[in-house]
């Protein structure tokens, strides 16, 4: 079983508002991250509810990137994404599980880039993330993830 790590975890208390840094949360399956904009409104028990908001991923590597090949600053925060990984290759946990601090998730499909968050950020994010933009998961089994904490995966 390959490894990498997490390097931060943000959440969001409603749509729309900027992203929170903590250093700690807990995911609970059928609901989302505890505190996050989908947690309450998009659980299990509503309609609307898609196991994709549940929690998303974006590799700092993929952010690193923006830097290096298009010039463009964005903060780990300001990608609207949840959970910033080191070493985990997100596109390839499509449709797979993987364990995430005591927590368990199963990628639902890639998390492209899309014209609200440039419109939030910069000019050139889309081009600069797409297919980079991260993973949209499921949460299996409830558990507490925290920075630093290892995310495991075949």
């Amino acid at each position: 079983m390959a490894q990498g790590k997490i390097e931060s975890i943000y959440i969001a208390p409603a749509k729309g508002e900027p992203t929170v840094s903590v250093n700690e949360v807990k995911a609970v399956a059928g609901k989302g991250l505890e505190n996050d904009r989908y947690f309450d409104s998009e659980g299990a028990g509503n309609p609307k509810h898609l196991p994709k908001q549940e929690a998303t991923f974006i590799e700092m590597e993929s952010i690193e990137a923006l830097k290096r090949d298009h010039n463009l600053v964005l903060h780990p925060k300001e990608s609207r994404r949840n959970i910033i990984t080191r070493n985990v290759p997100l596109n390839h946990l499509v449709g797979k599980e993987f364990k995430v601090g005591s927590a368990t998730f199963r990628g639902i499909k890639l998390c492209e880039p899309c014209s609200y968050l440039q419109n939030m950020t910069q000019q050139g994010i889309l081009a600069g993330l797409t297919h980079r933009g991260g993973l949209m998961a499921q949460i299996l089994t409830d558990g507490i993830i925290k920075t630093g904490d290892s995310v495991s995966y075949d």
